[in-house]
């Protein structure tokens, strides 16, 4: 998984990845496993899009394997 997008969007609005947390009602498991990433739920993906008023495609790239 690469949130690269979710990076620059939360830069775009002005926010920290601590703000997101906060926001979308996440945990910070979650938010390291994204730093790291690692898959997460689709619940947690969710959240993070009403939260940012996005769509998945605007927060995650999905890479494939070698």
């Amino acid at each position: 998984m690469d949130y690269n997008k979710l990076w620059k969007l939360l830069i775009d609005h002005g926010m920290n990845r601590t703000d997101l947390c906060k926001v979308a009602g996440i945990t910070t498991n979650s938010l390291a496993n994204m730093g790291k990433g690692k898959d997460v739920s689709t619940q947690v993906l969710s959240k993070i899009c009403k939260a940012l008023n996005c769509k998945l495609d605007d927060i995650v790239d999905i890479s494939s394997e070698d």
